[in-house]
């Protein structure tokens, strides 16, 4: 994991905001505004000044009403899940309105969710230590999950029981693990071994496994034809396998920056890794001994990505926001959502109507994002000094609002 995630940035985001619904409905009985102290007790009033004293109301009245209509619209995702422990990963069932949330401690906890509440499956003890990365099966029966135990487990998700366990599984705690198809699977620890199992045989044994990092791995994916075998480092650099062959094809050399994160887009044309400063290199699809293009960000740890469309990327950020990036042509396109505090994880759902992301204040947030099928395309022309102002740029998922949206109906 990357080292700043342990530095917590305990500083709230500045500015003027409007908070979601969730915040109005406790609070609109107190907004009503009365007229009738200004009508009492006043023998001589001037004209000029009733004038203008009528315009504040009428004006006042219209930023009311804009507050209790964004009130009372319609809850359009799931409100937030608040655990006892850290979370430390969260995956969404692949067929299911459910959400896996595992933790510290190393349980991993299941929740059925709706836009109106989340109800709580079970709890499952998986592990001995902190449940570092899950993932569900293709067919959403299995749930995988590894820690720093050293362990990978198998859980069926309907029963919640272990149906299959690898003690021991690798010599150092493990930091991640990708299911490649119904019988494959990867893992990578914190001294950047890989190992690759196969479900179909009756031990507990890889069938293959390398040592190409000197760093934790961060992250592992593959293509849909399952042809290579990707994967990030915390030293800085890129690895790619021949999955068919098992055999190691190249490496890049090492960035002065940690890479932490992975994505496929542009129809797996184009390979994209995270940094820790904030960075997005882009890859040619089966060029990938070196970057071919860079995309500056906001200077702060991009610690997850996940992809939303096939040019747009939401990542997850130390300085506790989601951002969305149009990945071609290159444009920032604003913040997806905000938490206190540095974002590790964040899924999206099976449907692609919401992402989840988790944070280090034990919370895990539901943002949606259906208004993206708007943004697959934007124009190639870009404005001068452009990219600072959609950095800050809300979107409607958001809790925030921009003041210029905001008041624009009121003019």
């Amino acid at each position: 994991m990357c080292p700043t995630k342990k530095q917590y940035n305990m500083n709230d985001s500045a500015g003027t905001h409007f908070e979601d619904s969730d915040e109005y409905e406790g609070n609109s009985s107190t907004s009503d505004v009365s007229m009738t102290d200004s009508e009492s007790d006043e023998d001589e009033i001037d004209e000029e000044n009733v004038t203008e004293e009528a315009g504040g109301d009428e004006e006042e009245d219209e930023i009311i009403k804009a507050i209790r209509q964004a009130s009372n619209k319609k809850r359009d995702h799931p409100p937030p899940v608040y655990l006892e422990d850290d979370v430390t990963d969260l995956s969404f069932h692949p067929k299911e309105d459910i959400i896996a949330i595992s933790n510290v401690v190393g349980d991993v906890s299941l929740y059925k969710y709706t836009n109106e509440e989340n109800t709580l499956l079970g709890i499952m003890e998986v592990h001995t230590s902190s449940c570092r990365d899950i993932e569900f099966s293709e067919n959403g029966k299995t749930l995988f999950s590894v820690s720093s135990d050293k362990a990978i487990m198998l859980s069926n998700v309907e029963t919640q029981n272990l149906v299959r366990f690898y003690e021991g599984a690798h010599d150092h705690p493990i930091s991640c693990i990708s299911v490649l198809d119904e019988n494959l699977f990867c893992t990578g620890d914190d001294e950047g071994s890989i190992k690759l199992w196969d479900l179909r045989i009756n031990s507990d044994t890889q069938i293959y496994k390398a040592k190409k990092h000197e760093d934790y791995i961060s992250d592992i994916l593959t293509n849909d034809s399952k042809t290579h075998l990707l994967c990030s480092s915390g030293d800085g650099s890129l690895t790619t396998f021949d999955l068919q062959n098992r055999k190691f094809l190249v490496q890049t050399e090492e960035y002065e920056e940690e890479l932490t994160c992975l994505g496929l887009f542009r129809r797996e044309s184009k390979l994209i890794s995270g940094t820790s400063k904030g960075k997005l290199l882009l890859f040619n699809w089966g060029e990938f001994g070196l970057h071919s293009d860079i995309f500056p960000g906001p200077k702060t740890c991009i610690n997850a990505m996940i992809p939303i469309t096939e040019n747009v990327v939401v990542t997850a950020c130390d300085d506790g926001i989601l951002r969305a990036t149009h990945l071609c042509p290159h444009r920032h396109l604003g913040i997806v959502g905000k938490h206190n505090f540095p974002v590790e994880n964040v899924d999206i759902c099976t449907d692609g109507r919401f992402i989840a992301s988790s944070s280090h204040n034990s919370d895990v947030q539901f943002w949606n994002i259906e208004y993206f099928r708007d943004y697959d395309k934007v124009s190639n022309k870009h404005k001068k000094h452009e990219r600072k102002k959609d950095l800050l740029n809300n979107l409607p998922s958001s809790k925030y609002a921009n003041a210029s949206d905001f008041f624009s109906g009121l003019a």
